[in-house]
């Protein structure tokens, strides 16, 4: 019946289909398949049990499919069935056939009447059946029974959709001959989905069944509601057959004579019958793969291509082998881990994160936002403070009054304040650390395939970051802050003269650039005004935009601060304020400046950015007035003191909180990042081999296992349906598909878009016009030669005129 290669296809397709359901991938290639579409006890599972010639499917009344049956058909010298979750079990009875499905189908929907999208696969080989694939959907129902959810009519038309949305699947919509064919509610949903008939197939059951003196002879003839393909009639085994078990064989002989001796469908005798309809889809589902074998091996090698590296990988790697344990290790841990872990940290990765920061980023956020906020966090009560340089200038002079302003005074208070660093340092660290060894996590998890493997890699480097954590905390403390600690006050006073702002700067350091709106400008002077701010280390100006040609004000940051605003009720940005701590007016006639972002990260960089520049957040006192009030001195002289050293002390912190923003990074790199980089990619894999069981590390989980013999199968799958579509001679002879024919007349279902607009009336083929009411006549398909064959489609007759 057509090319060796054609027949060879299906069986193969039906091959594919369960190495890809092994890998839970059946529906990431679009296989060529026929689905079967109808009402409940519209006659599908006789349909299906007539092309088998036995009786295998469940019955009842009500819903009884309830999960979709993948039904692969394949001709064989014997006959027997296999379950794809039942391999290498050969059923010969096919009773058992019957109560396996039930039985699967128990197993996840229960007793309940519920419906499962998850299929059943059933590969038949039989010597009474031709090639096929099949899906046996269940029913289209309206009304709930029993226990059923209140929505099993859209769950199971949810479910039809999922299978005849795609454009491999020809669609074969089943309806009873008793029933109105306009309310179809199978031709609906295929209507719904094929507009233009091109994969749709009408079946006509229960023929026998209708009232006397009526028959179907107008739309079996393809007049009376005309599909492209046209309409093929059955006659099944009535229910009295089903139940005293009437062989399916002599059923088929009754429904030959059936078509020979009724006086309206004699004379389409040979076009009609299960026979008839089985060689018509064998016929059809092959001229249908033929048809879409250039997008189908198209995305086939697709598929293999990307599959090629990972299954090289799988045929390299010998578990028995102990060499190649041993070279898989190395290439595991050694190069792919220290890799990765690198690229997160340097930024250098070829997949780039464009949704969330990760690894390097994350650490960088830390070191130039979050640690400068959480040091700037740091409050001084300016009366508290006072009073205890006052107490401690007092108790160093004893009984006597001291002229000079005592240094020890200065170096107590000055270790007091820098003590008070240790908190947000540690906590730097840890934050840090914290993140090292989620960005490890992140790196090992691609060692799951080894569980004993990652298992001990994760120990051994989250130990190796906890013993840097350690030392860095004790350089950090130990080190750092005692090296505060021993600066003297006449440094200190050195230090500070020679970092004054009077001193002149070479180069003005751009710290950063970007959008925000001044909020707090008059309505009457033009309301809020977005404009493009450079920050400096010495000012801040603004531009009318980001080409920063037209400079509207440059603002020195000598004396101000900035205060948070509260955000306003309707107000979608965050606002903060930049004043003069002189009370002077810091642009125009206005006393501060409000700029405004549009997120709190947006927010958080600029207050982090203004900080490196000079520009301090406000700390508010116990007064609320922001100076504080001095303690009330009697002694005029110690008044002078208390302030010298209170000015002393802010100028020493200011450089002290400098040089701790400076550090903290640089030791950080050098303890932490940099030293797990270098055991990650020296040590680590010495450290394993000590372990003394680099065999059971190399042992491979049973998922990995599964997975690895399943991209196997499923590659050789792959290659062995493209290497048989490459055989597949193309001058294999089809006739092509007939015209459109007018079809408005089935209504779109309430679950669907709108119908498309009216087919052209002119056919594909000819470009003939096709006259109203007509139904075209639909062609014979042919093997090599086009000479006439009973397997191919024999013409309709259709009459001049088609009744209304």
């Amino acid at each position: 019946m057509g090319n060796r290669g054609m027949e060879d296809l299906i069986p193969l397709v039906n091959r594919l289909q369960d190495a890809l359901s092994s890998v839970g991938q059946s529906c990431s290639l679009y296989l060529p398949q026929i689905a079967v579409v109808g009402g409940q006890s519209a006659g599908k599972s006789s349909v299906l049990e007539n092309f088998v010639g036995r009786d295998f499917l469940p019955r009842g009344s009500g819903i009884v499919t309830r999960r979709p049956l993948i039904l692969q058909l394949l001709s064989a010298n014997t006959e027997y069935g296999e379950f794809f979750h039942c391999k290498g079990k050969k059923f010969t009875d096919f009773d058992e056939i019957r109560k396996e499905i039930e039985a699967e189908t128990r197993r996840l929907t229960g007793s309940n009447k519920g419906i499962s999208p998850v299929p059943i696969n059933l590969r038949i080989y039989s010597p009474h059946v031709l090639n096929l694939t099949l899906v046996d959907l269940p029913g289209i129902t309206k009304v709930p029974v029993g226990d059923q959810p209140a929505d099993i009519e859209y769950q199971i038309r949810d479910m039809i959709m999922q299978f005849i949305c795609k454009e491999n699947c020809l669609i074969l919509a089943v309806t009873p001959a008793n029933t109105d064919l306009a309310n179809s509610d199978a031709l609906k949903l295929a209507k719904d989905v094929d507009p233009q008939g091109q994969r749709t197939i009408g079946v006509i059951t229960k023929l026998d069944l209708m009232d006397e003196g009526t028959d179907a002879r107008n739309i079996l003839e393809n007049r009376l509601l005309p599909l492209r393909r046209g309409y093929i009639g059955v006659v099944n085994r009535s229910q009295k057959d089903i139940d005293v078990k009437k062989d399916i064989k002599a059923a088929l002989l009754a429904e030959k004579k059936f078509f020979l001796s009724h006086p309206a469908y004699k004379h389409m005798a040979e076009s009609m019958g299960t026979p008839y309809l089985q060689r018509i889809l064998n016929q059809q589902l092959t001229n249908h793969i033929r048809d879409t074998l250039p997008a189908f091996r198209t995305h086939l090698q697709g598929q293999l291509l990307d599959l090629n590296k990972e299954a090289e990988k799988c045929k390299q790697f010998s578990p028995d082998d102990p060499g190649q344990r041993t070279k898989t290790l190395l290439q595991s841990v050694i190069q792919r881990l220290a890799v990765d872990f690198e690229k997160l940290i340097e930024g250098s990765g070829d997949k780039v994160d464009t949704v969330n920061l990760s690894g390097g980023a994350r650490i960088n956020r830390i070191f130039h936002e979050h640690f400068p906020n959480e040091l700037v966090k740091i409050e001084l009560d300016e009366r508290k403070l006072r009073r205890e340089i006052n107490y401690a200038i007092r108790n160093i002079h004893g009984v006597r009054t001291g002229l000079f302003t005592p240094d020890m005074a200065f170096e107590a208070i000055v270790k007091k304040q820098i003590s008070r660093l240790k908190g947000p340092c540690i906590q730097f660290v840890d934050t840090v650390s914290q993140e090292l060894i989620s960005t490890v996590y992140q790196c090992i998890n691609k060692l799951s395939s080894f569980p004993k493997l990652q298992d001990e890699t994760e120990r051994i480097v989250t130990t190796e970051i906890r013993e840097q954590e350690s030392k860095c905390k004790d350089q950090v403390i130990h080190t750092q802050l005692d090296i505060a600690f021993s600066f003297g006050c006449g440094l200190a006073c050195n230090r500070w003269q020679q970092t004054s702002p009077s001193l002149p700067s070479a180069v003005v350091q751009v710290i950063r650039k970007g959008w925000l709106t001044i909020s707090n400008i008059g309505i009457m002077k033009g309301g809020a005004k977005e404009y493009w701010f450079i920050l400096s280390a010495e000012s801040l100006s603004w531009f009318k935009d980001d080409e920063e040609k037209e400079k509207k004000y440059m603002l020195p940051l000598d004396n101000l601060k900035l205060r948070d605003v509260e955000k306003g009720f309707r107000s979608s940005k965050f606002v903060f304020a930049i004043f003069n701590t002189e009370l002077r007016n810091v642009y125009k006639d206005y006393k501060c400046l409000e700029l405004a972002c549009y997120s709190q990260e947006e927010l958080d960089s600029w207050k982090a950015s203004l900080l490196q520049a000079g520009v301090y957040p406000e700390k508010v006192t116990v007064d609320g007035q922001g100076n504080g009030a001095p303690e009330n001195f009697t002694d005029p002289q110690l008044e002078r003191q208390v302030e010298t050293i209170r000015n002393l002390v802010d100028s020493y912190m200011s450089i002290t909180y400098k040089t701790i923003k400076d550090l903290m990074p640089k030791t950080i790199m050098h303890h932490m990042i940099n030293s797990v980089k270098e055991f990650i990619s020296s040590e680590l894999l010495a450290q394993l081999y000590a372990l003394g069981e680099c065999s059971a590390l190399m042992d491979e989980s049973p998922e990995q296992q599964q997975h690895r013999e399943e991209v196997l199968r499923k590659h050789a799958a792959l290659k062995e349906a493209l290497a048989v579509i490459a055989k597949f001679s193309t001058s294999t002879c089809t006739t092509p598909l007939p015209p459109p024919v007018d079809s408005s007349w089935i209504q779109p279902s309430r679950f669907s878009s709108p119908p498309s607009p009216t087919l052209p009336r002119k056919s594909v083929t000819s470009g003939k016009p096709v006259v109203r009411g007509h139904a075209p006549s639909v062609p014979r398909v042919h093997a090599h030669t086009p000479s006439p064959s009973t397997d191919g489609l024999q013409p309709n007759r259709a009459p001049p005129s088609v009744p209304r």
